[in-house]
């Protein structure tokens, strides 16, 4: 199992849409809109890392939205 907290930097004021998008996906655990360098973190969970590169690439990459990610991945 792989474990990433996915930082996303989204188009201004689409914070709550993309949240909301993200909400619905069976690979995020938590989510949080926040203050800061970034506007959302997400914590997900894949089979492997071969999963993760496709869910960040087809789902997350893929909203119109989010304009950068940056992926840290879990070691315990």
């Amino acid at each position: 199992m792989v474990i990433a907290y996915i930082l996303l930097l989204v188009k201004p004021g689409e914070e709550n849409t993309v949240a909301e998008k993200m909400n619905k996906l069976d690979e995020v655990n938590e989510i949080s809109v926040v203050y800061g360098e970034y506007d959302i973190v997400a914590k997900v969970e894949n089979k492997s890392m071969e999963e993760l590169q496709s869910f960040l690439i087809k789902k997350i990459r893929a909203m119109e939205e989010v304009e950068r990610t940056s992926t840290l991945i879990a070691i315990n």
